[in-house]
């Protein structure tokens, strides 16, 4: 088949092939649209799960003179020239929007110019414009799009069935509203209204009236030019997919699997498996900082320094989640899962020898598999002095302890309320904090090597290794290259044993592969230390005295995070005593 130039109609399908995939990619442009043009006031329409659309704002609107060229392809308002590109304050920037839109549907535009005195309209059939006529608008701009993809058959043919397009729609509304709480949105499909959301004074309003959770929290952080906003919801109310972390860069809406494993990296040792927070995260940088010119649907954006960009949602949401009191009486828990979940850790036929947990009985200051000092591990929670300063810093000392329950339970009172205490998910917190404190105040001692221990590396993980060299030197570690594709380890802290290196360094690589920064290392450290915290702590089963009840709970106060075993599990749960008068047929 010889070449030949193709049709400006066959050229117009293709491009909004790659534009409009379907309803909600569409709607999600008109909108953003909308918002360049300041609208404050956005109204969605739908019927038939989104082949008939019409979007009205109140924006400044588009002249009369230039309705013509806003249905052409690469037409736009927004850039000039190529440098443009590197310092976008608007959403649209490439033109073809519009044009993809007219170009596989019956469209009508309205609109009505601040600068003018009345309105005008252009029709599209397919691609095929029609004179500009008078219209009857009030302000602002209305587009219809009806018979949408009835000349692109195959189109038609993958779109989703009614119902599962409208909740794409809805969920692009959601998503644009979180990113302009300042703006009031609508939804209607079929005549009914889905949405309504009207203005509020800030993002965590917006984000309790989207996600309608009772509980949000909310931190910001800036490094340089680098802002992050992040509300979040509490490790007791929990999604069962990850649907529910949204991101935002420069109140663009996008998909972003580095930031999405910061969120999930600050909720560490917070959820168990399969447990997922409710987040919202926005970034904001120099717009020359960003590339959002990589995506034909503007979904994915690229960062001059993602590892920065990691680290800020990281280190804002960490830090938050370290300051505030999770205990499950402050905030209203969501009921768990009973099982325990615990990682097994698969480290290529090399295991942790059990030389490291044979001490099994109950004594906080025995810690000698540890190979570090602790003079006083469990001195008095009064004196120990915390920056977190949070309302649980004295909670589990101040439980009436009343006894054991079944071996594995301490069972307390607290004011109205009886308070059920997993005695092994308590003490492996508090062994794993110590572990943590430990490595990070250095507190360890180091092993050197007569001979370097060579790991088999691919190529790329033994090139990010040594690239993050300083870092992970600083933690006790001495590495060099062996060979293309082998690690040398001259040296590594006494806490790790020498099977447990191979898997300890190929997943830090895998880790800063993806994300980048020493944030890997210590990922992997939590991860041996959860491990390690829970074969070397008071079983359930266990008999403890009064006094080492007391104990534990006393350790516990001096830990922000002790409501959760390492490994996401709660380590309380509470029953009211009014729940058991109702129980009890005492009260209705």
């Amino acid at each position: 088949m010889s070449i030949q130039i193709l049709s400006s109609e066959i050229i117009n399908q293709i491009a909004a092939g790659e534009v409009v995939e379907r309803p909600a990619h569409l709607i999600k442009e008109l909108i953003e649209n909308s918002l360049d043009a300041s609208a404050t006031q956005i109204t969605v329409e739908i019927t038939n799960g989104g082949r008939f659309v019409r979007v009205i704002d109140n924006g400044h609107g588009i002249l009369s003179s230039e309705l013509g060229s806003a249905l052409q392809r690469h037409a736009t308002s927004k850039i000039r020239k190529t440098a443009d590109l590197w310092n976008l304050n608007t959403f649209g920037f490439r033109g073809e929007a519009l044009a993809s839109a007219a170009a596989v549907s019956q469209l009508t535009l309205k609109s009505f110019h601040r600068d003018e005195k009345k309105p005008s309209s252009i029709e599209s059939n397919f691609g095929a414009l029609s004179d500009v006529k008078p219209a009857a608008l009030t302000r602002g701009t209305e587009i219809l799009i009806e018979s949408l993809f009835e000349n692109v058959p195959a189109r038609l043919k993958f779109l989703r069935s009614e119902s599962t397009e409208a909740q794409q729609v809805k969920l692009v509304v959601k998503a644009l509203a979180l990113a302009h709480h300042e703006v009031e949105f609508k939804l209607l499909n079929e005549g009914e209204l889905q949405l309504f959301l009207p203005k509020k004074n800030s993002k965590l309003e917006r984000v309790q009236d989207i996600l309608e959770k009772k509980s949000f929290f909310e931190s910001q952080n800036q490094k340089g030019s680098m802002k992050c906003h992040v509300v979040f919801s509490s490790p007791h109310e929990v999604a069962k997919t990850s649907k529910q972390i949204w991101i935002f860069a420069q109140n663009r809406w996008i998909q972003d699997r580095a930031i999405q494993a910061a969120v999930m990296d600050a909720y560490r040792s917070l959820l168990m498996h399969g447990e997922y927070p409710h987040a919202v995260v926005w970034l904001e940088c120099d717009p020359a900082e960003i590339d959002v010119n990589i995506h034909p649907t503007k979904s994915q954006i690229k960062f001059q320094d993602p590892s920065a960009a990691f680290r800020i949602v990281h280190h804002t949401l960490r830090d938050a989640l370290e300051r505030a009191p999770w205990i499950s009486s402050y905030q209203p828990a969501t009921q768990r899962a009973p099982e325990v979940v615990q990682e097994n850790l698969k480290l290529n036929d090399h295991r942790f020898e059990q030389t490291h947990f044979k001490n099994k009985s109950f004594n906080l200051n025995d810690l000698t598999f540890l190979k570090v000092e602790h003079n006083n591990f469990l001195s008095n929670a009064a004196d120990q002095k915390s920056d977190q300063g949070t309302p649980q810093k004295s909670y589990w000392s101040q439980l009436q302890i009343i006894g054991q329950a079944n071996l594995t339970y301490i069972v307390c009172q607290k004011e109205d309320r009886l308070v059920f205490v997993d005695q092994h998910a308590a003490h492996e917190r508090v062994v794993y904090e110590k572990l943590m404190e430990s490595w990070k105040n250095k507190k360890f001692e180091i092993q050197d090597y007569l001979f370097p221990l060579a790991i088999d590396l691919s190529e790329d993980k033994v090139e990010v290794l040594l690239a993050a060299k300083a870092d992970i030197e600083s933690l006790g570690f001495e590495i060099e290259q062996l060979g293309p594709q082998v690690l040398g380890v001259k040296a590594a802290p006494h806490l790790i044993k020498d099977g447990s290196l191979p898997a300890v360094f190929d997943k830090m690589a895998q880790d800063l592969l993806i994300n980048g920064g020493s944030f890997a290392i210590e990922k992997k450290i939590s991860d041996l230390f959860a491990t390690m915290a829970c074969h070397s702590v008071v079983r359930a089963g266990q008999s403890l005295s009064r006094e080492e009840m007391h104990e534990l709970l006393v350790s516990m106060d001096q830990y922000s995070l002790s409501s959760f075993c390492p490994h996401g599990r709660p380590v309380s749960v509470e029953k009211s005593f009014n729940e058991l008068e109702k129980l009890f047929g005492r009260i209705n």
